[in-house]
């Protein structure tokens, strides 16, 4: 068992491709895209670059980690630079504030908009602090196979104290009373798939991320550090084949062979699929080595799709910091859009990236790039005319929130929508992100990093477990490395 085909270069598909070939396997990696990224794709027009995915670098200590098995440190493979705001939310009132990368300064912005909001804050780190290290140390790398590897003493008593059968809303609200804090505090629940009212408090872990750790910016982007790993695993000895859609993989019995694509056909010992899993269940695989039934896909809860839109402006927009939140009416009535009523927001919240704040690469000498996000339900319909409507939408509560138009001024102009997300990535129903953080979609409960049905066919990505976001794909891909790892071994004791 020492070829290994990797299908799709996602940073789960990235990660695992060297670690794998770090240990001495003869790694293959295909991709459909001509680039490396997967959804962190680069995409460029007119002078202007846009990361066309992920534009959030969170955690840095998972980074720190995975380069560590490396000898390395993420400083030798990119630069970082802390944002300062880490980001700036518009809200009701017009009124926009800042989140410091100073902790000081944001527990003097908690008091002045609640009293006693800077004891509160404290409070609340503190618990986060404890979920978010607690979480890391026995929850996050862990890898769940079953019911069983829940029970266990330590797990149920930190289970507990890390509030995981509680729920975010409820846990936010009895901390905060201002509807603007309690937003702060619960924004980026929508970049895990989830609302405040289904996502387990166990996420208020995430304060810790954003003020204790901090908003980073990686030089050159998401995609930058997609292109790190790239570089990392070809000196480890993978080999990619760029523009190579996987179109089955071949069995004997419960065994993979083989992986055929577009450039041929691959021999291969073990396979990891980083591509969207219910494709490669339901498209890649005959239909008896299939671990998920069309039911099992039916009932999930998907994580939102998106609306974006890349435009490159002939002038800057200073009211915009890097990151910014417009959360202006409708959040409840967004939230009941996405997972209650599917149906394309009215009244959209907005993540707007401004990339050109912190570095000038990506934009012509005095011009913009910039990033519009409206989060939408997964398996809209998805036209024409809800594309330009959608784009209407984005444009006229940007307008509004900065105070001046911005339509004369566009000179790259590009929407991505969900039948972008099927078209380039196969993704389910055109989710943007994968399967909801749910309880009922945690841990175990997540599809498995091992097939069910195919002995030596593993998955990273953020399907299984840990979940959705850059950095749980990496531990993702670390797990399913110790998994793959682990049944050579044992194969070879046979």
């Amino acid at each position: 068992m020492r070829r290994v085909v990797v299908i799709g270069a996602g940073f789960g598909g990235l990660a695992a491709a060297a670690l794998l070939a770090k240990d001495g396997f003869d790694v293959t990696v295909l991709e459909r895209n001509d680039q490396p990224g997967g959804r962190a794709m680069l995409y460029r027009e007119g002078g202007f670059s846009f990361d066309m995915g992920p534009s959030w670098y969170l955690l840095p200590d998972v980074f720190e980690r995975f380069f560590a098995r490396f000898g390395s440190a993420p400083a030798d493979h990119y630069g970082l630079t802390r944002l300062d705001p880490a980001y700036r939310v518009f809200f009701d009132d017009g009124q926009s504030t800042d989140v410091a990368a100073d902790l000081q300064r944001n527990l003097a912005l908690f008091e002045r908009i609640e009293p006693g909001g800077a004891g509160a804050l404290r409070g609340y780190l503190a618990r986060s602090e404890y979920q978010y290290r607690a979480a890391m140390d026995r929850f996050v790398y862990r890898d769940f196979r079953g019911a069983g590897d829940l029970l266990d003493r330590d797990l149920i008593v930190h289970g507990v104290r890390l509030r995981l059968f509680g729920r975010m809303d409820r846990l936010v609200a009895r901390a905060f009373r201002d509807d603007r804090l309690r937003k702060l505090l619960t924004y980026n629940l929508v970049f895990l798939g989830c609302s405040p009212s289904r996502a387990p408090a166990l996420y208020a872990l995430m304060a810790h991320a954003d003020f204790n750790l901090g908003v980073w910016y990686p030089h050159g982007g998401m995609n930058g550090v997609a292109r790190s790993l790239y570089r990392l695993a070809k000196r480890q000895g993978a080999r990619f084949v760029f523009g190579s859609p996987v179109t089955a993989i071949r069995l004997r019995g419960q065994r993979a062979t083989a992986v055929d694509s577009a450039t041929g056909r691959y021999p291969a010992d073990a396979v990891l699929a980083n591509a969207d899993y219910h494709h490669v269940e339901r498209t890649l695989l005959p239909a008896g080595a299939r671990s998920y039934s069309a039911r099992y896909w039916a009932r999930r809860v998907v994580a939102p799709s998106a609306c974006i839109v890349y435009l490159g402006l002939d002038r800057p927009v200073p009211a915009l910091a890097h990151h910014n939140l417009l959360l202006q009416n409708g959040w409840d009535d967004h939230f009941r859009s996405i997972f209650d009523r599917p149906g394309w927001p009215e009244r959209p919240a907005l993540y707007v990236c401004r990339p050109s704040a912190t570095d000038p690469a990506v934009a012509p000498p005095g011009s913009e790039n910039l990033f519009l996000m409206m989060p939408a339900a997964a398996g809209l319909r998805d036209d024409d005319a809800a594309r330009e409507r959608c784009l209407g939408l984005m444009l006229r509560a940007l307008e509004r929130t900065i105070g001046e138009g911005i339509e004369g001024s566009i000179r790259v102009r590009r929407l991505f929508t969900h039948r972008d997300f099927a078209a380039t990535f196969n993704a389910f129903r055109g989710t943007a992100l994968g399967l909801a953080h749910t309880l009922r979609q945690t841990a175990f409960l997540r599809p498995s990093i091992q097939s069910r049905r195919v002995a030596n066919l593993f998955f990273a990505g953020q399907y299984t477990t840990p979940g959705i976001g850059v950095p749980m794909t990496l531990i993702a891909a670390a797990i399913a490395r110790d998994r793959m790892v682990a049944a050579v071994r044992r194969r070879a004791h046979a």
